[in-house]
């Protein structure tokens, strides 16, 4: 029904805001990563979801078309609700849950409020062929490599490799992400550089 809304933030709190405009001010659900970055008198679009049940309607809202993507993913799998969903995306970023889900990572999504082991391997399990390891690295010098398959081996066998060590795979990923002109390393050269990041 909603697509976005444009206007002022008069309220902030720390799972929900309000947004002015025209003279109406409507009540945004959302997660604390959203709510982290707003400030009041912000002028802002947010992209919103209409969530409507019978004695119900609630507007979910975040600052970009990806953010409300990956919100109905994660609505859509089966024992998340539109909260769970929001204590997820408040818990990881959208890279850290691509990353948990693209590494079987189920452990680093059950810390967010309200989701145990069994829901977490559920998101593991039906998002895996979502999300693809290009769209974690999107603006840095891997996604093209990434789309093309190249280095893509490396950074596998790099990941593996930190998680052998006692590493989680979120923080294997999310080491390796940080590093530059990584497609022109080897696993050896990749995993030095990465372990500097995790020191």
């Amino acid at each position: 029904m909603y697509a976005y809304i444009k206007g002022i933030v008069e309220l902030i709190d720390v799972e929900s805001f309000v947004i002015e405009n025209n003279g109406i001010g409507y009540r945004i659900l959302t997660s604390s990563n959203v709510t982290s970055k707003l400030k009041l008198k912000d002028n802002i679009i947010t992209y919103t979801y209409l969530n409507v049940r019978e004695d119900d309607m609630t507007l979910f809202g975040f600052l970009s078309e990806e953010e409300v993507s990956v919100f109905k993913l994660l609505i859509s799998v089966s024992g998340i609700g539109p909260k769970g969903a929001l204590a997820i995306m408040s818990a990881l970023t959208l890279d850290e849950l691509r990353m948990a889900v693209l590494s079987d990572d189920y452990k680093a999504i059950a810390k967010a409020n309200g989701v145990g082991p069994k829901t977490a391997q559920r998101v593991v399990i039906e998002l895996k062929d979502k999300f693809k390891l290009e769209d974690v690295f999107v603006g840095s010098d891997l996604s093209d490599d990434l789309s093309d398959n190249v280095g893509s081996d490396t950074i596998t066998e790099t990941a593996m490799a930190l998680t052998s060590l006692g590493y989680s795979n979120v923080e294997a990923l999310r080491a390796i992400k940080k590093i530059e002109n990584a497609d022109t390393l080897t696993v050896e050269e990749l995993l030095k550089e990465a372990l500097k990041k995790l020191i």
